[in-house]
């Protein structure tokens, strides 16, 4: 059974960490990361030997997490791509993993920002010159913050506690 379910599980933190990279070039998070992470969650629920009632847990969480996204998003915190990957991190972080989820998420944003504050701050502007397009982009007074990268840093940091891992893994 654990051949089958660790590839399963290792959907998530890879499509976590693509999702945190494309955000963090391109300022977008694709459709189909959000939509091959929630295809992979209901094999990947069903092999790790978590009872029904923790995966309906799992799927409430991840629907309370869309509602909030989407609140964040009409509210401009966050954008559409953001909203979406936060909400399938929370259905497969579950529940009680989806509190670590939103304290890990909280500091890596913050972590980010304060990054994103220091590449910004003008002293750095001379390195930045030339490189990248991305990383040029990135470091623009006016520039937004990829928190993509902060949702999937706190989503591969609360994994181990999620409810499909700790259920497959114990």
């Amino acid at each position: 059974m654990q051949a089958i379910q660790i590839p399963l599980l290792l959907i998530f933190p890879v499509l976590a960490i693509i999702g945190g990279l494309k955000d963090l070039i391109s300022y977008t998070i694709p459709n189909w990361i959000s939509l091959a992470l929630i295809a992979a969650f209901v094999p990947a629920a069903l092999v790790s030997g978590a009872p029904l009632a923790q995966i309906g847990l799992c799927l409430a969480v991840g629907f309370a997490a869309l509602v909030l996204g989407m609140g964040m998003f009409a509210a401009g915190w966050i954008g559409g791509g953001d909203g979406k990957l936060f909400a399938v991190c929370a259905l497969w972080m579950g529940w009680p993993g989806a509190f670590l989820f939103l304290v890990y998420t909280g500091l890596a944003g913050g972590v980010l920002t304060l990054a994103i504050l220091t590449l910004r701050s003008g002293y750095l502007v001379p390195a930045v010159a030339g490189g990248p397009a991305w990383l040029r982009k990135l470091a623009a007074k006016d520039g937004d913050l990829p928190y993509g990268v902060a949702i999937a840093a706190g989503a591969l940091w609360a994994f181990p506690h999620g409810a499909l891992a700790v259920a497959a893994l114990g």
